[in-house]
């Protein structure tokens, strides 16, 4: 994970000197992360073949950045699409958008965040609870969708248990240099016998962010100036991302009934933001009062409103042990700006989706067999609708079993079946009938190893973009044409797993390989305009969704050490992870967007009373680029971060604190390959982040 660590305006000796004589808190030990996700009774992250995190809540605040993706890259093996401060979502293993699932509370988003790397997600994990990463098998239960994985953001509105206390939550606020921007963020929970009533905010406030150098990369402006003409100046913005700002705003509520074997809860959260969208710039029409060659400054203003309602019972039948379902309904809109007061592109999409689930015993196999149905209407208008109004509705069923015998080994694996049918205004119905399969095998070891190994298949349909876009593109600079007639993707995943751990010690490897047929992708192409030819359209390059056969092969290295009274008598908690996936077409062309090589590392230490901390991302270069894209230099990021635990002073509960990081210390620049924004867009300079957390 992208840890960002803090450093503090306290001289390092002196800290030292008084952290030395505070009392050694209980001795910590490495426990299993507890995963929800999973269908079926919940397991702990090492019972899995596949790699399943979890980051809980003091986490999320401290890796907190403006998007989802951004908070999660880092996480061995998660990277970022990266489209500034605004939008961006998770990449797995080198799979984003369409292929990778993102839920909240269990429950699609019901966005358009898929559609296009400038649409931002409906979660960013602000006022969440907990998010949970999961890979491998289990991830099937949510469709081909989650073939690079699932991201959950659970939210905890809805109660499923009661609280330890009548009243509890927590308090966030911080301040960055980087753009002049504030966060705040709020959770509180008040519990009255089986009530339970839950409230959350939100917001942010964040200005144009600095930057080391150029916007543009080194290679970018080599080529823009060798197609120059003569004497003809390049204007070369630096320092600052202009029209990069950020404003968002979230108020949430939630109200459980919660008894000894059941709960039932329903929760409302609105969302509204409004960001720009760098390198994502018009010229002005002829005639327009600006003067010439201006350029407006589009932004995006959305809003979102969900409703959730969840209930399960613990039926602790011989048999059937538990029933719950979800039910979601969302409605989400946004609209692109083209400057100020001028509307231009919208997007509607609202919808419903609803899932069940009975989690059974039989014959020692635990498991689930659930249903899930969606259905959604995705409206859009204006210039740059390049996607016409679709309906989309999905009926599935799926069965996830495990099982686990005393020698240690077990069995897991899961099948599902669906139907999608996509009904667009000008091109019709679209339908597809998909099938998913998987099965893992591991075996547990009384030394503290742990073996597994995975073979899964899964299908995907095109969605509304690969099957009906057509149009002008500008967040990829692209005139996209889909392609009605598209086969469902198939996909077929090899993955072996080794662990080990003891009380203080852990490493594991996962390494995978993933073998698509019918692979859907963007290449250059041709379309006929008025009887000619071109592969120019509306002044952009032309790009067709097409198909072809895809391999990506990659690992996860990862480990964590704790020492309960290591060097300077502290708790050190240290951390390290190496990722890399190598893509390819049938061809022989390189997949575009791939995240390189990547090293982590972080190194935790924690007093009574402070706490200090220390971080390196190192990432390589990316020269396997794809067509038509340029190699994106590597980077080193360097973070701090120093903690004062105001509980020891007696202020707040347990992780109170003031903190002060410094993320990016060496203000390098620094830009991800994932991005199709990453010659215009590097990530921001030297942030230092000062705040508050409050727990009561």
């Amino acid at each position: 994970m992208k840890r960002v660590f803090l450093a503090t305006a306290v001289s390092t000796q002196a800290l030292l000197g008084v952290a030395q004589a505070q009392e050694a808190e209980t001795p910590r030990r490495l426990e299993p992360v507890l995963i929800t996700t999973a269908p079926g009774p919940d397991r702990a992250s090492d019972e899995l073949v596949g790699n399943a995190t979890a980051m809980e809540r003091e986490d999320i605040l401290r890796n907190l950045a403006s998007t989802l993706g951004d908070t999660l890259s880092g996480e061995p093996g998660i990277s970022s699409t990266y489209f500034g401060q605004g939008a961006s979502r998770p990449v797995l293993r080198g799979l984003g958008a369409e292929r990778v699932q993102v839920l909240t509370n269990g429950i699609g988003v019901i966005d358009v965040s898929a559609a296009s790397p400038d649409h931002q997600v409906a979660a960013d994990g602000i006022d969440a609870e907990k998010i949970e990463i999961l890979r491998g098998p289990a991830a099937l239960a949510y469709g081909g969708q989650a073939i690079g994985g699932v991201v959950n953001v659970i939210d905890g509105l809805i109660s499923e248990t009661i609280p330890d206390g009548a009243i509890s939550g927590d308090l966030m606020g911080a301040y960055n240099s980087v753009n002049e921007g504030t966060e705040l963020a709020g959770r509180a929970r008040y519990a009255t016998g089986p009530v339970v009533l839950a409230l959350s905010a939100s917001m942010r406030d964040f200005g144009d962010y600095d930057i080391p150098g150029y916007v543009e990369s080194a290679r970018l402006r080599a080529l823009e100036e060798a197609e120059e003409e003569e004497g003809e100046a390049h204007e070369e913005a630096r320092g600052q991302v202009e029209n990069s700002f950020l404003k968002t705003d979230s108020l949430g509520a939630g109200l459980s009934w919660v008894g000894e074997r059941g709960f039932a809860g329903f929760a409302v959260r609105r969302q509204t933001a409004e960001y720009g969208l760098p390198g994502h710039s018009h010229e002005h029409e002829e005639g327009a009062p600006e003067e010439e060659g201006a350029e407006e400054e589009p932004f995006i203003d959305l809003e979102q409103m969900r409703y959730d309602f969840r209930a399960g019972y613990d039926v602790a039948g011989d048999v059937i042990t538990r029933v719950s379902g979800s039910l979601a309904y969302a409605d989400y809109q946004h609209i692109e700006f083209e400057g100020p007061g001028e509307p231009g592109t919208r997007f509607d999409t609202k919808g419903w989706e609803a899932r069940g689930e009975v989690d059974h015993t039989i014959a020692g196999f635990e498991g689930a067999l659930g249903v899930q149905a969606l259905d959604k209407e995705l409206f859009t208008e204006g210039d740059e609708a390049f996607i016409t109004p679709t309906d989309t509705k999905s009926l599935a069923v799926f069965l996830y079993e495990a099982r686990d015998w005393d020698n240690g080994f077990g069995v897991e694996g899961g099948l599902r079946g669906e139907t999608v049918e996509h009904d667009n205004d000008l091109q019709g119905k679209a339908e597809f009938d998909l099938f998913s399969g998987s099965a893992g095998i591991h075996q547990h070891t009384e030394g503290g190893w742990f073996f597994g190994a995975q073979l899964s298949y899964t299908e995907r349909a095109p969605n509304e973009s690969e099957l009906f876009a057509f149009g002008p593109h500008l967040a990829t600079a692209q005139y996209e044409v889909g392609d009605a007639s598209l086969d469902k993707e198939r996909g077929l995943n090899v993955e072996g797993t080794v662990r080990w751990k003891n009380e203080w010690l852990s490493f594991g490897v996962n390494a995978f390989k993933t073998s698509f047929n019918d692979f859907i992708y963007l290449a250059p192409g041709t379309i006929e305009e008025e009887g000619v030819i071109v592969d120019v359209a509306d002044d952009l390059p032309v790009f067709l969704f097409t198909q072809d056969d895809a391999e990506f092969i990659g690992a996860e290295i990862y480990s964590e050490a704790v020492f309960d009274n290591g060097p300077m008598g502290a708790l050190w908690t240290l951390k390290g992870g190496v990722d890399f996936v190598n893509a390819e077409l049938g061809n022989g062309a390189d997949v575009p967007f791939v995240p390189p090589r990547r090293f982590t590392a972080d190194a935790d230490a924690h007093w009574a009373l402070f706490e200090l901390g220390a971080g390196v991302e190192w990432a390589d270069g990316q020269d396997d680029a794809g067509i038509g894209q340029l190699p994106t230099d590597g980077y080193t990021l360097v973070n701090l971060r120093g903690a004062l635990n105001l509980a020891e002073l007696g202020f707040g509960q347990d992780g109170t604190q003031a903190f002060v990081e410094v993320r990016n210390v060496t203000d390098e620049e620094a830009r991800l390959s994932t991005s199709v924004l990453k010659d215009l867009l590097p990530l921001p300079g030297r942030n230092v982040r000062a705040g508050v957390r409050v727990a009561f």
